[in-house]
């Protein structure tokens, strides 16, 4: 198999953009959307209970990433292929791109893969799903508007049997502006449960595309982790997205108007 034929034409392609021409200053990307398989992995060796869990796609958070598109009027990059095919959130050095083993689970279907099987899989998911996001950000900064990247992602409630009892985590890495401004919102919202780099932080690698798309280009960013059993039906993820929306409006008027900058 070569590249060309890890994702068959009829399976389309790696990423979809939704309203790449929205008036809102966010730009919304959604790194663990889906939990397709490209049909050339078949199911890596896992069974469906597997391939449905947590550990395939962040449960919930394309829905409420649309639907905050939606109310934002906000573009969305979305990666349309699981993370157990290539975790977009990882560069390629990373292990972590094509995880042997994710929380309880081994997927052999990942074990030993040789240096062309990860560039093929990088090459099919990871490039093209990052180079819509350099293209959408970088046409928006070519014209003059201003860009705040904010990531949408959800996490399990019992992990390694230890249950999270958080909300919802603001996530940051060297910029934290945003987070700040949210985290300060969400305290004069009397949201509770809403924490700092929860349950994941900078030190686990969870902020490549924070880095790659905002620290590098000085854009003010932020990713959000929900916590997955709030946004499992059409209510839950109604709710957060209005939340979010909310947070996010409270808190780019915060930046502004406390003299904060949404670029460095």
């Amino acid at each position: 198999m070569n590249d060309t034929t890890l994702i068959e034409p009829s399976e389309g392609p790696a990423f979809a953009v939704l309203r790449p021409g929205g008036a809102s200053d966010v730009v919304l990307i959604c790194e663990h959307a889906s939990k397709t398989m490209p049909k050339a992995l078949g199911t890596l060796g896992l069974d469906e209970a597997a391939l449905e869990s947590h550990i395939a796609w962040d449960i919930g958070a394309q829905r409420v990433a649309e639907l905050l598109s939606e109310r934002l009027d906000a573009p969305l990059v979305s990666q349309r292929f699981s993370r157990l095919a290539y975790d977009c959130n990882r560069p390629p050095e990373s292990p972590g791109a094509y995880p042997e083993r994710s929380e309880i689970y081994d997927v052999p279907g990942n074990a030993g893969l040789s240096a062309s099987d990860k560039a093929r899989r990088a090459d099919a998911l990871y490039h093209p799903f990052h180079q819509a996001i350099d293209a959408l950000i970088d046409a928006r900064l070519a014209e003059g508007r201003g860009v705040v990247l904010v990531t949408i992602h959800s996490f399990t409630p019992v992990y390694f049997g230890k249950p999270r009892d958080g909300h919802l985590g603001i996530l940051h890495d060297d910029d934290r502006r945003l987070a700040d401004a949210m985290l300060g919102a969400a305290a004069s919202m009397k949201l509770e449960k809403v924490s700092r780099n929860y349950p994941y932080g900078p030190q686990d690698g969870v902020t490549h595309t924070l880095k790659r798309h905002g620290l590098t280009r000085q854009i003010a960013n932020v990713m959000l982790e929900i916590r997955n059993d709030l946004i499992c039906d059409e209510a839950g993820q109604r709710h957060w997205a209005g939340l979010i929306a909310e947070l996010l409006a409270a808190s780019l008027e915060r930046l502004t108007t406390e003299g904060g900058r949404l670029h460095a």
